[in-house]
């Protein structure tokens, strides 16, 4: 049995044309996932400053306040033994 050619058919155009057509929007889909990862890693660096720099003011904003304490209490005690 004799198979014939598959791009002698009267459809071979619209096979390769839809073929062309898949490619393209399989490449289309790929460029706009690569965009999204790299915007997502953007935004991802700048949640991860954002952490850093509240973290940093948090516990700054803590030793400060347990340095108000210390100097309170100090000179609380140094008030009594006079």
């Amino acid at each position: 049995m004799l198979f014939p050619a598959p791009f002698c058919s009267p459809f071979a155009p619209v096979r390769i044309a839809g073929l062309q057509a898949a490619v393209i929007l399989l490449l289309t889909l790929l460029i706009k996932a690569r965009i999204q990862i790299k915007a997502a890693s953007a935004v991802g660096v700048l949640l991860l400053v954002l952490q850093t720099l509240v973290f940093l003011t948090a516990s700054g904003a803590l030793g400060l306040v347990s340095l108000g304490g210390l100097a309170y209490a100090l000179n609380r005690r140094s008030e009594r033994t006079v």
